[in-house]
């Protein structure tokens, strides 16, 4: 199989074809589209991507605006986040994982216990959260959980 991967920076699509190099029979397309945009919150500007047609707000850019010593781990570790991200979860991923849920849920809260964001979606199949690594990476979250993120370092 070969996996052909091109970037269009100028539009923020990338675009991935996987040929069958055995037999050349059919070419899967698969398309991952990220549109950028920004808003502003209280003169901060806060990045939105949008990603199979949904938006997610970074949760990176708001611990960044916010003053204080804030770590999205930290929040993770929080019980209320976890049963939060769970009902939210059930509510809108029909695959979520609910017996990865209840370990976690069982764990959190210990002091020796620690979670990030992508060991949370690969446990539990979450769609609610995002992490992503390089120059436009970092942690996104869907707008309702981006807000409850933002009432837990706004106290």
């Amino acid at each position: 199989m070969l996996f052909l991967y091109f970037p269009v920076k100028s539009l923020r699509i990338f675009v991935c074809y996987f040929i069958n190099t055995s037999n050349n029979s059919y070419i899967t397309k698969i398309q991952y589209i990220a549109l950028n945009r920004t808003i502003q919150v209280e003169g901060k500007d806060i990045s939105v991507i949008l990603d199979s047609n949904k938006e997610y707000i970074s949760l990176t850019d708001m611990l960044k605006a916010k003053d204080g010593d804030y770590f999205i781990a930290d929040w993770l570790r929080n019980r209320n986040t976890i049963e939060y991200l769970g009902i939210w979860e059930s509510v809108y991923n029909p695959d979520f994982n609910y017996g990865e849920f209840a370990i976690i849920k069982g764990q959190v809260g210990l002091n020796s216990y620690k979670l990030s964001v992508k060991e949370w979606v690969l446990k539990t199949n979450s769609i609610g959260l995002k992490a992503s690594a390089g120059r436009y990476g970092g942690t996104y979250a869907h707008p309702d959980i981006a807000f409850e993120f933002g009432m837990w370092i706004s106290p």
